[in-house]
């Protein structure tokens, strides 16, 4: 498999927080999603990737190139954009991107001034005068126009009315059309995730708590309602992330869903009501959960 990026072992120490070790891999042409609640250390993740912090241990392979040796020239296809990042206010887009421009040889003006027409900006207005979505797509059209091999976004659509945000989303989903490039994205919203990740990567706490393909992990889980009280032992089958019983009736939370299970609770005394797909909000809130209990 080639890969936009690999992680192994991957540590980083700060005074209040720990991420890793990690080990995860991106393959080229996909995007991935990465969920956490805040602190979880997606962040961390994705400064390590871009060059912006180093590893304290665990090696990091950025387009092929090992990080931090290799990061000049691992930089020259990779855009990184965060909601922490400011443009100059008193300059223009314009300006922005006749800087960004001299900085880089790939830069495709066609596709800038595309964008610029579909984010409704205009090149001549100061920064100063953005509202916070102009600033957004700002940043995202001085990412995108570069034509970078490996996009690294984070939380690209927070604070976004939902107009600019699917105008983002739909900016993205552009990207993935052309299977040389790569997106690894955090988002607080689950279900853009759901909408455009390839694969989903959930961290808690500074470790992978899952990774796997959307479809892999829609797959899995059920929620299953059942009449009945819960069994002895119910709680410590390996299938089962959540047991939760309301009076008579019986909800469960099930990671790893077999045809066969709707039998066997049946088998154990219990009435199957009904099996209900769950979405991934659900998914990662069970999953942060069921690994504190």
């Amino acid at each position: 498999m080639t890969a936009a990026f690999r992680v192994s072992q991957l540590v980083k120490h700060y005074p209040a927080f720990d991420l890793g070790p990690v080990d995860l891999a991106l393959p080229t042409g996909e995007i991935m999603g990465l969920v956490g609640v805040n602190g979880a250390g997606k962040t961390t993740l994705l400064r390590l990737l871009a060059g912006l912090a180093a590893a304290d241990a665990g090696t990091v392979e950025v387009l092929g190139q090992r990080m931090p040796e290799g990061q000049v020239l691992a930089r020259r296809d990779l855009a990184f954009a965060s909601e922490d990042m400011r443009l100059y206010r008193g300059r223009t887009l314009d300006w922005h991107i006749a800087l960004v421009r001299r900085m880089v040889p790939a830069w495709d003006a066609d596709y800038a001034a595309m964008l610029m027409a579909r984010f409704e900006l205009r090149a001549d207005q100061p920064v100063s005068g953005f509202s916070h979505g102009q600033r957004v797509k700002a940043l995202l059209l001085l990412c995108l126009a570069r034509r970078p091999r490996l996009l690294l976004l984070d939380e690209p659509t927070t604070g976004l009315d939902p107009v600019a945000r699917a105008e983002v989303l739909e900016a993205l989903a552009d990207v993935l059309r052309d299977e040389r490039r790569s997106v690894l994205f955090s988002s607080h919203h689950t279900h853009d995730v759901e909408q455009l990740a390839d694969g989903i990567t959930m961290l808690d706490r500074g470790r992978v708590v899952a990774s796997a393909s959307k479809e892999d992990f829609l797959d899995a889980w059920r929620r299953v309602l059942c009449q009945g009280a819960a069994p002895a032992g119910l709680e410590a089958w390996p299938e089962l992330a959540l047991v939760r019983q309301a009076g008579s009736q019986l909800e469960l939370k099930v990671r790893d869903w077999r045809e066969d299970l709707p039998a066997r609770l049946q088998a154990a005394g219990l009435q199957v009501q009904r099996v209900d797909p769950m979405p991934l909000e659900d998914i990662f809130v069970t999953s942060v959960r069921a690994r504190a209990a």
